[in-house]
């Protein structure tokens, strides 16, 4: 009775004395999170507070740098260039992504798994070789231009990247381009987990592939697809690099972005502040779009 007794016991000592083990060893990742992410956020949270040049005394001013922000014209309109960008960045790649991810899955096509890496490359490029690539091809003596001059249509060249029309729409292409790979490789992935007897089940109801897509294929992407929208939604809401290294931002304003804004105020303007002040509202907006996106999903199981 005593051993019996005694049994539960030692296995409780041996439960705790286990979770404090991995504990400790979870103990040095999480000050290293917490220093690197967790600080730098509070940071930037008591900076927006405060009207600095990162040098001199901080002057707080209180809501006021969250005040001159939206109440600028030029956030108005930075934000307007992140809804086309959305169109780019998001719809365009998830549409498209879907619909390869649909052919390559259900048809047997030769060297897929070729294209798939094709597809999937600009995920594994730095910002920097992607700008350097979309400056190649859209320059006034870029390979688009070359490309029309040699069928006879010199009349459409243009230097892309200069218009106040074309710019923001090929920085979206671009921007298409880098995050169509990751919306297919995820779809791709879940079709692979979507069961065989669900496809069987619409056949024998008469579904057609556009009915099937929508019956069977789309509702097995719910989870991929809430993935591929948050990940694609934040990435056009802090777009920066790309457009900072093709145009920063113009010609004009025509290509502004809320980070160009951003980076523009606290290491152009010296106004750290306000710069910290527009990463934190960056930061609330990426959330709230997490969150909803999650919450709609939610709703649909």
């Amino acid at each position: 009775m005593r051993i019996m007794s005694a049994s539960p016991s030692i296995a409780r000592k041996k439960k705790k004395s286990g979770s404090k083990i991995g504990f400790l060893y979870l103990l040095p990742a999480l000050i290293a999170y917490g220093y690197v992410v967790i600080v730098p956020t509070f940071q930037s949270l008591w900076f927006s507070f405060f009207k600095w040049n990162g040098i001199t005394e901080a002057q707080w001013v209180g809501l006021n740098n969250y005040i001159g922000f939206l109440s600028n014209p030029l956030a108005k309109q930075a934000f307007s260039h992140t809804i086309v960008l959305i169109l780019f960045y998001s719809v365009l790649p998830i549409s498209l992504g879907l619909l390869s991810a649909a052919l390559i899955s259900k048809t047997q096509i030769r060297f897929s798994g070729f294209f798939r890496s094709v597809i999937f490359l600009p995920q594994i490029l730095t910002s920097v070789v992607i700008a350097v690539i979309w400056r190649q091809i859209f320059s006034t003596d870029g390979i688009l231009n070359d490309a029309l001059r040699a069928v006879g249509l010199e009349s459409l060249t243009q230097p892309w990247l200069g218009s106040f029309t074309f710019t923001l729409p090929v920085l979206g292409l671009a921007g298409s381009w880098t995050t169509m790979g990751l919306c297919m490789l995820l779809f791709i992935s879940g079709t692979a987990n979507i069961s065989t007897e669900l496809y069987d089940a619409a056949k024998l109801d008469g579904a057609g592939a556009i009915r099937e897509f929508f019956s069977v294929t789309l509702p097995g992407l719910r989870p991929q697809l809430a993935v591929a929208m948050t990940l694609t939604l934040i990435a056009a809401l802090r777009v920066f690099d790309l457009v900072w290294l093709t145009t920063r931002g113009g010609p004009g304003t025509s290509s502004i972005t809320p980070s160009v804004l951003l980076y523009s105020k606290a290491f152009t303007q010296s106004d750290v502040g306000a710069g910290a002040a527009i990463g934190v509202l960056l930061a609330i907006l990426a959330l709230v779009v997490a969150l909803v996106i999650v919450r709609v999903m939610d709703d649909k199981d």
